[in-house]
This record gives structure tokens, C-alpha cells and sequence, in this order.
């Protein structure tokens, strides 16, 4: 624990009092819920892919209990109605675990990642393994669908997707627990049956029925960002069918609880939204849980109950949980509800010594019933309730208790070191804005010392390809617009924005670990504020936007960002902590709270926050946000897109587009120019501590060897 955090957090006497507790534990025998590890499949990972020292990937399953009883588990929604006989709740967890094969070359740092839909986590694995730092991966999603589904054991493949299996809640009487939920289908054509998609997944639940008149499907025209609906027309069930057809099996094709046929096809202008009942109640809490076991097995135990030994003991010193995007906002969802608690330990005994969720600017929606986890704001998707700032505070106008993330660790002394860093499509597309300035955004709200908050500018989600060629046309830009994520949401008007998080990501890892190695404390947070006048409306005239030819002259209007809706999810939801059973599947809308954005140069790029090269060296404008260029969304904001706009080469061609932007010569002149402002700015950034030597040695490289201005 942070004696230096202890002085100055105001709850002193909670956190001295969770100093003590975790001193008398100090000696006592390591208490993780992970009660049997089965090692299904070992690999080798070679020293020229983990920076030149041999490693090994070692996956399989970890086998958990639950006691329900236990204050840090019964916050899991429905975890009573998901008892064995013995009043246990059980689970079975995939990991992957990756570590130097000579161990005294471990590093005794352990990087816990949260997998993202499945998928293992990975950010510059070569770097952490040169370290000799541990690598571990586990599951959390519960889902049972798509990516997630149970399967028989975990592979050590590195595209191996990870499950966690759990329990489906029952009534006391055994009976299933029904519910209503919901799926939508959008830029769908033809006479194909289509499946509910939630981004890249099935929707995790099934219709207790497939007669469709106990369901309901609507098509809408359009929706506004705000949640305006128009055109809603009700399909007749005779019109409609779960079922799998095509033109060789027509409608009303072939019984699929997973699909849905419509009587002469999909009209690809209409959104598809069905309303029905299901019995999969999967307690998906049981995920934080979890996660919570296994990480503090492999950082604390010896071996398993079986004497399986754990094949990490004895190496891991300090332990960090990583997630980004859906996993980032795990990892926010969990620290709130209290997991960075050892299960059955006391105060000051937490899991992971830090945390750093990465392109993440909510609580993920996962411990209520029904959840669809795999969600990313799509209308009707829950993620936005309750605090989604650190210390506790006023929500001014949705009302609800005063309260923060850090509440629980708080009163538990076991709030870790954390990092966050965002870029711009978190801001426009993501909802982020409430995190900084509440949801009225009078003032910015403050920042605990254990926490370092890093704005990378001008940024799509994850940041782009990065080098120097990607922004130029004919070269490295292509000339068609990126596709929107999400599902079928189609493609962007602008091409995608290079500018990379890369480089900014590796100096934050080298502070993290200096952070929690040696005490030394990372740089301050860099962001936009509203005290510094760099955070205003999320509107084109109050961030200073420029009219450029590529784009409508009035982007970004006032409901172009995708805003936080505050819905009515029932009496039995308890939106503080996001838990609960929420009473519709489709929740009316209560209100849509405002947003704000950075403030924009001359040429519309971001200029506050992390410095990094390429905005410091522009080669055009570069955008967090992009248009939908057809399809149902047409001309709304592309999901968390990034766009590109270059500048032109010359002042003449500037001239004739009626671009308002200096030319490439205008601004450098010509080759060399470029490169010695490339020069000075990377060694600019990494005297402000966000570019390392190699880095900025690398980039200098890059720009010698790319076709700017050539």
C-alpha cells in the first residue's frame, strides 16, 4: 500500500486503519476461491517473438466457489438463485498465462488482462516479456454466445477466444426466471433470415417461444442520436418468424430461436427491433468475482487444493489489471462494486496493486439481469447509470446519492494506483465527458492522488496505424472511408485517422512501473478542463471548428456526439450501482443529459492533453469522430471512427479547394523541413516524459524514410 496516498487521502483513518488490518494478515496463508487449476495445453513462445527471452504460454481452466454469504460477493445480482445444494456458488474460468521460461529472468511485475469479447488482451507484449514481466489473461464474460461459448478446454493458440461458465438462475422452487429483453437488426437486405447481433456476438438470450405473437417486432425509419423515434410501424406476427430462411427455404423457413424471417424480406432502410421474453438469466456478476480469484490465485498461491502447483508462485511482487475498451469499462465496474477486495479477506487486502483501464470512460454494464455485456452504446444499452467519476460527488441532474467509484475501496483501504488515458472517439462517440465534469458540467471534478488521467488529442478508439505515409493521399491514405464498428453499421465518409495511441501507451507502461516498483510518481494528468477554458459544448461554433471542403459546413452540429440518455430501467434497478432487474427490455427515456468537447485548433485538431508527434507535426486534420456516409445512420456519427482530412501540398491547391488550412510547403517547406520539426518534437515529448528513447528515435526514422513532401 501507498503510505504516500494514506497521508493525503481525506478518509486517513479508514485507510491507516486498513494499513494495520493488512499488516496483521501480512503473514497469514493466502485465501483465493480458485480451488482446482487444470493446465489443458502448453507452448512454447520463442525468444524472437518475447523480445528475446523464452517464454512459455501455458492455458486452462481454473475451478471456482463462491459463499454468498461473504460481503464481497453478495453484491453479485441473482448469486441466491444460483446455489449448488451445498449452498455454493461455482464456476469454471479459461486462462492464459505466459512467463519466462528461466525464472529468475521474472521481472515480479504481472500484468492481469481483462479479455475483450473473448479475445486476449494484448499491448506490446515484446516489451513486457524483454522485461521478464508475467503475462495473464482471464475470462469474465459468462455469456455462454459467440466468442464467449463454453467449450471443453482452452487452447494455447493465441487467437483462442476465453469463456467462463456459470450458472443460469432458478427460482427456489427450481422454475426458470423469466424476463424480457431485446435485439436489433439494422442495414439488412434481402430474403435471408438475419441473426440479433449486439457488435460482433449473438445476443446471449432466447425466446421462451417461438410463436411470434409473445414477441413484438417493430421496424423504425430513423432514430436521432437523443433517442427520437420516427416511423415506428408494429410487424404483424403473420408477418415475421423466428426461423432460418432463404430464397431456397422462404418464409417462414425453418424454426431458429437465434433468427428472424420476415415475410418478403428485410428493407434495408428500416431498423429491425424485436421485444421477447427468455430463461436464460445467466448470473453474469459472477464474472467480476471471478476475474477477482483467479488473478489472486496466481499472484498469492502456492498451489491449488489438489496441490496442483500454481506455475507463477513465488514471482509475482506487484500486479496491475489491464482492460481497454469493454474490458477498461470492466475494470472500472469492478473496483466499484468493491472486487479489488480479497474474498475472504480483511482491510488493506486487496488484489491488484494498480489499474488502468485504457480507452475507457464508464462502468460496463454487467451485474444486472438480462445484461447484454457485449453492448457498446447502441440505443437502449445500459452502461451510463450512476457515478462514472472517482471521488464521490453531487450527479446533479439525474439526482441519486452522492458517490464515487473509489467508495468501496475507500472504506476498505484497498483502492489500488491507477492510470486512465482516453483519446477523442471516447468523447464523442463514448460518452465520456460526466467522468470529468458531473452531468451538469459546472465544474470539473477532482482527482484522488492514486490517480493519473492522460488525454491523448484528435484520436479515434485505440488510436490509429501510426507513421508518416498513412496520412498522405495516393500513398498511404486510402481514398475510401474506413468502415464503422459495430454491427453492419457501414462505412465512414473520411478515411481512419492514423494518429496512433502506440507511443504514448509505452511511456505510460514505463511510468506504471517505475510507479508501483520504485514509488517514483508519473507525470501530472494532462486533459481538457473547463477551469482552462479547453472543454466547452460539443458543438462546431463553441470548439472553434473549421468549415473544410471535405465535410458539411455545419459539423459538428449540437446533437452530432453521441450523448449519455438517462433511462427508466424499473423500481427494482439500482442505477448507483448499475445492478439489479431492470423492468423493460426496451426502457423509456427519462432524459439526454449534455456534452462537452476539446476545443480545436485553426486547422480542427485537438491541442490539449498528451503530446504526441504526429499532432505535433500534422499532415492534415485529424478527427476522434467521422460520418456514417449511407445506410440507416447516414450522416449521424460513425460509432468511435476516427476520420483524416490531409492538407494539400501546395498553396495554389489549398487556394482552388477553398481550403482555409496552410499547405504541406506553408508549413515546412519541403522534406528536410519536416523531418527537423518531426526531430524536435519527439525530443520535445519525451523531455515532458510521454515518448521514450526508443520511440523517439524510431519516429526520426520513420519520417527520413516516408514521402513527405518528396
Amino acid at each position: 500500500m501507498d503510505l504516500h496516498f494514506c497521508a493525503t487521502w481525506r478518509w486517513r483513518a479508514r485507510c491507516v486503519g486498513g494499513l494495520a488490518a493488512a499488516l496483521l494478515v501480512a503473514a497469514q496463508a493466502a485465501h483465493a476461491r480458485v480451488t482446482r487449476i487444470v493446465i489443458d495445453e502448453r507452448t512454447a513462445v520463442p525468444a524472437a517473438q518475447a523480445g528475446g527471452v523464452d517464454s512459455e504460454m501455458i492455458a486452462g481452466r481454473a475451478f471456482g466457489e463462491l459463499d454468498p454469504n461473504l460481503p464481497t460477493n453478495r453484491i453479485v445480482q441473482d448469486i441466491e438463485l444460483a446455489k449448488d445444494a451445498d449452498g455454493k456458488v461455482r464456476y469454471v474460468s479459461t486462462f492464459h498465462l505466459i512467463r519466462p521460461v528461466d525464472q529468475s529472468k521474472a521481472s515480479g511485475m504481472m500484468w492481469h488482462d481483462v479479455p475483450n469479447r473473448g479475445r486476449r488482451l494484448t499491448l506490446n507484449e515484446r516489451l513486457e516479456r524483454a522485461a521478464g514481466d508475467i503475462e495473464l489473461n482471464s475470462a469474465w464474460q459468462g455469456d455462454n454466445s459467440g466468442w464467449t461459448a463454453v467449450r471443453p478446454t482452452m487452447s494455447a493458440s493465441v487467437t483462442a477466444t476465453h469463456w467462463l461458465q456459470l450458472p443460469i438462475a432458478r427460482n427456489s422452487d427450481g422454475s426458470p426466471v423469466i424476463g424480457e429483453t431485446m435485439g436489433r437488426i439494422i442495414n439488412r437486405s434481402g430474403p435471408d433470415s438475419q441473426p440479433l447481433i449486439v457488435l460482433n456476438n449473438p445476443v446471449p438470450y432466447k425466446p421462451v417461444s417461438l410463436d411470434p405473437r409473445e414477441s413484438t417486432l417493430v421496424t423504425r425509419v430513423a432514430e436521432s442520436t437523443r433517442g427520437e423515434v420516427i416511423g415506428e410501424q408494429r410487424v404483424p406476427s403473420s408477418d415475421w418468424a423466428w426461423a432460418r430462411c432463404d430464397t431456397q427455404n422462404p418464409f417462414p423457413g425453418t424454426p431458429d430461436p437465434t433468427q428472424i424471417c420476415v415475410k418478403g424480406g428485410f428493407d434495408p432502410r428500416l431498423l429491425h427491433q424485436v421485444t421477447f421474453k427468455s430463461a436464460d438469466a445467466y448470473v453474469l456478476g459472477i464474472g467480476f468475482a471471478a476475474w477477482r480469484d483467479v488473478g489472486h490465485f496466481f499472484k498469492t498461491a502456492r498451489a491449488d487444493d489438489h496441490g496442483t502447483p500454481n506455475p507463477v508462485a513465488g514471482l509475482v511482487k506487484h500486479s496491475v489489471g489491464r482492460g481497454i475498451s469493454q474490458s477498461g469499462n470492466y475494470l472500472r465496474g469492478w473496483l466499484h462494486l468493491g472486487f479489488n477486495q480479497v474474498e475472504a479477506g480483511t482491510p488493506g487486502q486487496m488484489v491488484h496493486d494498480g489499474i488502468w483501464p485504457i480507452i475507457a470512460g464508464r462502468r460496463i454494464a454487467l451485474n444486472f439481469r438480462w445484461a447484454q455485456p457485449d453492448g457498446w452504446l447502441e440505443l437502449y444499452q445500459a452502461g451510463s447509470e450512476g457515478p462514472q467519476w472517482w471521488l464521490p460527488a453531487v450527479d446533479a441532474v439525474r439526482g441519486g446519492p452522492v458517490a464515487g467509484i473509489l467508495d468501496r475501496c475507500t472504506a476498505t483501504a484497498t483502492c489500488p494506483k491507477i492510470i486512465e488515458h482516453f483519446g477523442s472517439a471516447e468523447v464523442w462517440a463514448l460518452k465520456l465527458t460526466p467522468e470529468w465534469i458531473g452531468t451538469d458540467g459546472k465544474a470539473d471534478l477532482p482527482l484522488p492522488p492514486n490517480v493519473r488521467r492522460y488525454y491523448i488529442p484528435a484520436t479515434h478508439h485505440g488510436g490509429g496505424a501510426g507513421g508518416f505515409d498513412t496520412s498522405l493521399p495516393g500513398v498511404g491514405l486510402p481514398a475510401a472511408g474506413a468502415m464503422c464498428p459495430g454491427a453492419n453499421w457501414g462505412r465512414a465518409l473520411l478515411p481512419a485517422n492514423p494518429v496512433p495511441h502506440l507511443h504514448s501507451v509505452n511511456a505510460i507502461r514505463e511510468h506504471f512501473r517505475a510507479w508501483l516498483q520504485q514509488g517514483k510518481a508519473p507525470p501530472p494528468s494532462r486533459y481538457p478542463t473547463l477551469a482552462t477554458g479547453t472543454l466547452v459544448p460539443a458543438n462546431k461554433a463553441s470548439i472553434g471548428f473549421p468549415t473544410l471542403p471535405a465535410l458539411r459546413p455545419t459539423v459538428p452540429e449540437p446533437d452530432f456526439v453521441n450523448p449519455v440518455i438517462e433511462y427508466d430501467w424499473g423500481p427494482q434497478f439500482n442505477a448507483t450501482d448499475g445492478s439489479g432487474v431492470p423492468a423493460y427490455g426496451v426502457p423509456p427515456i427519462r432524459r439526454v443529459l449534455p456534452m462537452w468537447a476539446p476545443r480545436v485548433d485553426g486547422d480542427g485538431n485537438e491541442f490539449t492533453g498528451v503530446p504526441v508527434v504526429l499532432l505535433q507535426a500534422p499532415l492534415g486534420t485529424y478527427l476522434g469522430w467521422n460520418i456514417t456516409a449511407d445506410g440507416f445512420h447516414k450522416g449521424q456519427i460513425c460509432a468511435y471512427m476516427g476520420g483524416m482530412i490531409p492538407f494539400a501540398r501546395t498553396a495554389a491547391e489549398r487556394q482552388a479547394n477553398g481550403d482555409p488550412r496552410q499547405s504541406l510547403e506553408e508549413r515546412y517547406g519541403n522534406y528536410a523541413g519536416y523531418v527537423d520539426a518531426v526531430r524536435r518534437a519527439a525530443a520535445r515529448i519525451q523531455d515532458e516524459g510521454f515518448l521514450t528513447a526508443d520511440d523517439a528515435k524510431a519516429l526520426v526514422e520513420q519520417a527520413q524514410a516516408s514521402r513527405v513532401l518528396r
